[in-house]
């Protein structure tokens, strides 16, 4: 196992990790950075430092090597019972593999005798890509690194391999089934007590060798959630909650690049998660238990070339365990339904004040105005997106005022560039031009920033689309004309909707009036539309409805501004002064 507290050398850039693949929030925040970086530029004509995106508060979770632990039951709904001391008289064993299938209204779950493991498990209601049930574990991974609620040891192992052993099967009613195996000195027991209709269920395991219980974890490595999307390795996490802190934190299979990572503490709840479903336990109050996360690499797909790896976690750290978990969707009303405080493994992101309401009103737009259609979602999008960029109107109006007050002194601009034009850019009087440029703009009531805060104010609501579209189960499939998921990319190579944002993009673009904008720097700006439509062509096709719907919108009050606007007031020329 690797030393947890051992440092490795981490390369930075502006607080980025480059050693972590940037996220897509990262991005956003590095393409509007260099956006308003260009505008800056043209505002100034000075050369500016790129702003560091604002960094992430960084998970400062103990992480350990577990020291031998004094045997504690892990608490969860119901009391603990202890392993059975007396060591056994007679041998408890199958003389050949069995697989039991339990169905209710939202699972179809296959158990196996051999080690007493999940061979499959199906969320019924949910669909893949394929247009399948999704099937939360995999084949290929699991072929590797073991089936889910398989045993990991710690300290002490028992003397028989139990995941190999063939377990003793009973299923006393359609929901319940337990497991047994002895050898005459090893003991284990494991119970699966599933819900009809509810996602929940209770796991029970009991380990001793003799009169000895064997602390262990119960574990499901090999990944986890709907293998069918994009980049699903990516979407797969380590989730705890700490309750003391309030605090959220995630972890992906590099953190267990050298080895298993162990956690101890009193977690709310923990667990694995994609964008869309979860498998968290759920501990009572005050409980605290151990938390292992691990990395397991295998080729996803069979025409793979390459294995990926993808991330696991183990659960428990004493002989006797009863654990309740919650296996499903991440759907904002089952969750609380099954326990008050796991919604809050919805991570809506930096802009989270944003993101919740945003989802909360399309929920609102959807249920009462658009469900009529069977392209609903996509309709709601469209006018929330309306709803939002007449909201700021008033702030786009100003901003336009400010363009055409620039418009107005665009001459003397000009002089002034002209007559600093010939000093370098970091010569000391570079200063004195931008010190002479501001108090123009204050002479005539001109904010240098006027032209950013469109771009300004979009960022949050565009970073808070994309948390919505990548964590709201109920958008997850959700159709729109020729779109089959608003949640993915267009499946068609030549996507008409990164294309029409392009498109879009740079019309409002030349609609909009730039004074004082050199061509070179004009140039660059032109390059941004380009720049964004390559880095959306992949992103989900609700995140770029959104923003072409901007963009439509914004085109039309670009054209009522360019035609409703006053002439701007004409500025006085600095006379040339006579040779």
């Amino acid at each position: 196992m690797a030393d947890p507290n051992q440092s490795s050398e981490k390369k930075s850039f502006f607080g980025l990790d480059l050693t972590k693949e940037l996220s897509m929030e990262v991005r956003l925040l590095l393409a509007f950075g260099l956006m308003g970086l260009v505008l800056l530029t043209t505002q100034y004509f000075m050369p500016a430092t790129k702003p560091a995106p604002p960094k992430r508060a960084p998970v400062q979770e103990q992480v350990q090597t577990p020291p031998p632990q004094t045997a504690q039951p892990l608490p969860a709904s119901g009391a603990q019972k202890t392993p059975q001391s007396a060591t056994p008289t007679q041998a408890v064993m199958a003389a050949q593999r069995e697989t039991k299938i339990v169905e209710t209204d939202v699972y179809r779950v296959e158990l196996s005798n051999e080690g007493a493991t999940v061979r499959s498990w199906k969320l019924k209601k949910y669909k893949d890509s394929d247009g399948k049930p999704v099937e939360l574990t995999s084949a290929a991974g699991n072929a590797k690194a073991g089936w889910p609620f398989s045993y990991i040891f710690p300290h002490a192992r028992p003397s028989v391999d139990l995941d190999k052993v063939l377990f003793s099967v009973k299923q006393p009613d359609p929901l319940t089934v337990e497991f047994e195996y002895s050898d005459g000195s090893v003991l284990a027991r494991k119970t699966y007590r599933f819900e009809q209709k509810k996602y929940d269920v209770t796991v029970g395991s009991d380990v001793a060798q003799g009169t000895q219980g064997i602390p262990h974890l119960l574990s499901w490595r090999g990944g986890f959630g709907d293998r069918t999307t994009h980049n699903e390795a990516g979407q797969q996490h380590a989730v705890f909650f700490d309750g003391e802190k309030n605090k959220l934190s995630t972890e992906d299979s590099k953190t267990a690049k050298n080895g298993p990572v162990m956690h101890s503490g009193n977690f709310l709840f923990a667990g694995l998660e994609d964008n869309y479903f979860t498998a968290v336990v759920l501990p009572e109050s005050g409980s605290s238990f151990d938390f292992q996360v691990w990395q397991d690499s295998f080729k996803a797909k069979p025409d793979a070339t390459e294995e990926t790896p993808h991330v696991g976690t183990a659960i428990g750290g004493q002989p006797s365990l009863k654990m309740r978990i919650f296996i499903g969707p991440k759907d904002l009303n089952i969750l609380r339904a099954t326990d008050q405080k796991l919604d809050q493994i919805i991570d809506w992101g930096w802009f989270w004040f944003i993101a919740k309401p945003l989802f909360l009103g399309l929920h609102w737009v959807n249920d009462n105005l658009t469900n009529k259609s069977a392209d609903s979602w996509g309709w709601a999008i469209i006018g929330v997106t309306i709803m939002i960029n007449f909201i700021m109107l008033p702030l786009r109006y100003t901003s336009m005022r400010s363009m055409n007050k620039m418009s107005a002194i665009k001459p003397q601009i000009d002089a002034l560039n002209a007559k600093y034009k010939d000093v370098p850019m970091r010569d000391p009087r570079k200063q004195k031009q931008n010190e002479e440029l501001m108090a123009l703009y204050s002479k005539h009531g001109i904010n240098p920033m006027g032209g950013c805060i469109p771009i300004v104010l979009q960022m949050p609501f565009f970073i808070a689309f994309y948390k919505v579209l990548s964590t709201a189960i109920e958008l997850r499939g959700a159709s729109w004309l020729w779109v089959g998921d608003l949640s993915q990319p267009e499946a068609a190579f030549i996507r008409v909707l990164p294309i029409g944002m392009l498109v879009t993009q740079v019309l409002m673009q030349k609609m909009t009036p730039t004074p004082g904008q050199d061509p070179s720097q004009k140039t660059m700006m032109m390059l941004m539309p380009i720049v964004l439509s390559v880095m959306f062509y992949s992103a989900s096709s609700g995140l770029v409805l959104y923003w072409l719907t901007g963009n439509v919108v914004g085109i039309f009050q670009q054209y009522f501004f360019n035609k409703a606007a006053v002439a701007p007031i004409a500025a006085v020329t600095p006379a040339r002064k006579k040779k």
